[in-house]
């Protein structure tokens, strides 16, 4: 529908033509337990520039029931295609639209959530990108920013949360009304109700004179697992290093953090009411990388109040310097803040989203950071690995090239020139320009405006004496895949270059030489003369964003020594090497698991570990040869088995062992273990074997035919918590049956009922890998299916559908052919198209990377 589908021009006219003063809302949630739809009331005043001309308000829902402009009653026929046509504005005018808005159960607009341990209702919005028109009527646009009065209706008893301060509520029958105080200028996505029997936590951060009231709120049914003097402890720790770094105070009245069920981004910056995924209130032992995670996503949020929230972009095509700089801040502000427990966050960064980075700018929607968003479908599926990942690993360069302090100089600038305005990215280059001296154009040019990644290479001459004689850094722009817009092109990179020498086992930096890359080469002449190291790594410190290859006798070393480096951060950074390489095809699958029995038994960074158990797991099953895929998957079991019994008692090591044991488990021994542990008959000691362990130790004994409908049953009794009901859909729709796979293809293509979470987790128990024969007939039925999901579901539920259930696991020519197929005939929109066309990439790629395993095997076998 056009309507729904907002474009860039249509933004940009509405936007020059209009100025919005204030909305004042009311929302009448009454009817929350009963569901269906609740009443919503706006008024809204604002001002037109040319009295005489028409323009439109965004609004999705189920009914209509009063449209008053200006005094004059118009007929809710102006309510067509999720649009209200507005004609014959004057210069100041004042709109009431009275709506029936609907609940939803798929995490966009108001979502509704009934609690099975305590059968209450839970609310609460999420409206990034374009779903606050699905509670009330508004100009849906980031540069149409206002003050946003609440009034809200809801049972008495409840807790209701929004931007502004909580107020005492009114009323002393069934339902009460809070009245919130008007927001400032903030843009409609930021908005936010949170509703319902909520209990919170209450503390609040103190500098000199300020002082800012903080909330961290859960369902009751998790509060004996909120840990909320944690939470409080990074929050302050951000409070503290944002302003400093900013020079600007926090610019809302208060901050609450609201974890809330089945949301489906880790969180949302709504301005002063962040809601996060209540995931992150553990219930079960989890290893330390998941609070790093949690911590981060935290600092990510607390930085967006300032940069997204004071300052915002103009329009979605700077989305990118929205998310990049928040995950630059959240990393930058582990890495730096004053009691810090995870200073080595940089080691994350480069293992887990420089990989996402990576990966993204390598499919065939790859993109320039600085994206071209022409509607709102565009930017719905741009929240990818480079408007993140690259984009943050851009500004990290960027900070190195003008130095930090000129960085944070130009930001502070940023935000008091623009405060509670909207911005593009010029305007961010021009304060850095002025606080660094340097001209930006040229960096922005190459950085910002092309897309693909670029390899550096070493490549040196040593003597018969073991000096250098010759060194230089090359780079290559590889070709843009098929379809991607654009060309590759060289870039300036400024980097570092680590020399580590091997002593009693351990690798230890004796050097670093930090220099600029321009170029196709660019000689290193400091390291000519000097005796060559055991291991020469370029981009030491990972300041730059490129693919990064180790010359032979480096490799050699590193794949001996891997886990010697004494430094987290350079083992990151091979681990990382070593997977672009595998998933290039220039390492062969078995060779990568090779690396991973031998180095991770000295890998203590435990984000590392897990991030290269799951890496084992999908080369073994898409990128090795299906011939040795059986022989290498009981390799990786052995190993997991091993290092699961070797591991230090109550370990985050142990427990990661354990997890990934129950991911590949294949022999009767093993699988035996898994149903002693979840019986209690076998123990490991410091084992806790609590409720998701036992989930998952479970799903891997349903997968493999080792657990009935009984036992999942027995299981959820155990369980009974929406966690529970989504374990035991996953359970279910995993079991090796036709009769399990096609109740959960019906369950999730022919029905529409399912939350968002049970059918995420329902998709997730489907697609197997080791059931490939089993879910053959699907790939069929997926390309009959996948254009009427498009067009019948909303944007949350559709891409779960199309990317969790396209035939991955099906890597053969057949299913590019398929695919190929389809997308010649099925003519589909632009976001589809782009979805099912990465999804097809990765097949592609799968495919390649077998054929260099099988030939690595060719070469074994010639030995």
């Amino acid at each position: 529908m056009p309507g729904t589908n907002l474009t860039r021009e249509e933004a940009r006219t509405r936007a020059d033509l209009l100025h919005v003063d204030a909305y004042d809302i009311e929302l009448d949630l009454g009817s929350a337990r009963e569901g269906g739809t609740f009443r919503s009331t706006t008024v809204v005043r604002f001002s037109a520039n040319t009295p005489g001309a028409a323009s439109f308000i965004d609004l999705v829902a189920p009914n209509v029931e009063e449209i008053v402009l200006n005094g004059e009653r118009l007929d809710t026929a102006n309510f067509a295609d999720s649009r209200i046509a507005l004609p014959n504005l004057a210069a100041e005018n004042e709109l009431r639209v009275v709506a029936d808005c609907a609940y939803t159960n798929t995490g966009e607009g108001l979502h509704r959530f009934v609690d099975p341990v305590d059968g209450e209702t839970y609310l609460y919005t999420q409206f990034e990108v374009p779903d606050a028109r699905r509670v009330f009527a508004n100009f849906e646009q980031p540069d149409l920013k206002a003050a946003f009065t609440f009034t809200v209706t809801a049972p008495t008893g409840w807790v209701v949360v929004s931007n502004s301060p909580t107020p005492t509520p009114e009323g002393d029958g069934d339902v009460q009304v809070w009245k919130f105080e008007p927001t400032g200028r903030i843009s409609t996505y930021i908005t936010a109700l949170v509703a319902g029997p909520y209990v919170g936590v209450f503390d609040a951060y103190e500098n000199g004179d300020q002082k800012v009231p903080l909330g961290v709120y859960c369902r009751p049914s998790l509060r004996e697992f909120l840990d909320a003097e944690a939470i409080f402890e990074v929050t302050k720790q951000g409070f503290d290093y944002f302003q400093e770094k900013f020079d600007y105070p926090y610019p809302f009245a208060k901050y609450d953090q609201l974890f809330v069920p089945e949301f489906n981004a880790g969180a949302m910056e709504n301005a002063g009411a962040v809601t996060l995924r209540d995931q992150y209130v553990f219930r079960s032992k989890v290893t330390d990388a998941a609070y790093e995670s949690r911590a981060a996503t935290i600092l990510h949020e607390l930085a967006h109040m300032w940069f997204g929230d004071l300052v915002t972009m103009e329009w979605w095509n700077d989305l990118w310097l929205n998310e990049s700089f928040a995950t630059f801040a959240e990393a930058v502000c582990q890495a730096e803040a004053p009691g810090s427990k995870w200073p080595h966050s940089w080691t994350t960064f480069a293992n887990q989203m420089k990989t996402w980075a990576y990966r993204q700018d390598q499919l065939p929607s790859t993109h320039p950071i600085m994206a071209e968003i022409n509607d709102l479908e565009d930017v719905q599926v741009n929240f990818d690995g480079i408007t993140y990942a690259k984009g943050a690993s851009v500004l990290k360069q960027l900070v190195a090239y003008v130095g930090q302090d000129a960085f944070f100089q130009g930001v502070q600038a940023y935000f008091k020139r623009h405060a509670w305005g909207n911005t593009r990215l010029s305007d961010l280059l021009g304060a850095l320009e002025e606080a660094s001296g340097r001209d930006l154009k040229a960096w922005s040019k190459a950085w910002l405006e092309t897309a693909g990644i670029n390899v550096l290479r070493p490549a040196l001459t040593v003597n018969t004496d073991g000096e250098i004689e010759s060194f230089a850094v090359l780079q290559e722009a590889p070709a843009l895949p098929a379809g991607a817009k654009g060309q590759a092109v060289l870039r300036p990179h400024r980097i570092a270059i680590g020399l580590y020498e091997l002593t009693d086992g351990a690798l230890v930096r004796t050097d670093r030489i930090e220099l600029d890359v321009d170029g196709p080469r660019t000689d290193v002449p400091q390291l000519v003369g000097r005796h060559r190291p055991a291991v020469v790594l370029l981009n030491d410190d990972d300041l730059s964003y490129a693919k990064v290859r180790l010359d032979e006798d480096s490799l050699a070393v590193v794949t001996e020594h891997l886990g010697g480096f004494a430094d987290s951060l350079p083992r990151a950074l091979c681990w990382a090497s070593a997977w672009d390489m595998t998933r290039d095809g220039e390492l062969a699958a078995r060779d990568y698991l090779a690396l991973a029995v031998s180095g991770l038994g000295r890998e203590s960074d435990i984000g590392v570990v897990q991030s290269v158990h799951r890496q084992v797991k999908l080369a073994l099953d898409a990128y090795a040869d299906p011939a040795w895929r059986e022989q290498g998957l009981a390799r990786w079991a052995e190993n997991a088995e091993a290092q699961l019994r070797a591991a230090e008692p109550g370990s985050d090591h142990q427990l990661a062992w354990a997890r990934t044991l129950a991911s590949v488990a294949r022999t009767d021994g093993q699988l035996g273990l898994l149903a002693g542990l979840l019986d209690g008959t076998a123990e490991l000691k410091g084992l806790a074997v609590d409720t998701e362990l036992r989930w998952t130790l479970l799903g891997r004994l349903a997968a493999t035919g080792r657990a009935d409908e009984a036992a999942i049953a027995a299981e959820l009794e155990r369980d009974r918590t929406a966690a529970g009901q989504e374990h035991a859909a996953s359970c279910r729709a995993a079991r090796p049956t036709a009769d399990a796979k096609a109740q959960a293809w019906a369950d999730v293509v022919e029905s529409d009922t399912l939350t968002n979470y049970v059918q995420d987790a329902v998709i997730a128990g489907f697609q197997q890998a080791d059931q490939r024969e089993l879910l053959a007939p699907y790939t069929a039925k997926y390309f009959a299916a996948v254009k009427g999901v498009w067009e019948t579901r909303s944007h949350e539920i559709s891409q779960q559908i199309i990317v969790g259930l396209y035939p991955a696991v099906q890597v053969e020519q057949a299913t590019l052919d398929a695919t190929d197929a389809w997308l010649a005939s099925a003519e589909p929109a632009p976001a589809l198209r782009r979805q099912v066309v990465e999804a097809r990439a990765g097949v592609e790629r799968a495919l390649k990377a077998q054929a260099a395993d099988r030939a690595a095997g060719a070469r074994e076998l010639g030995h």
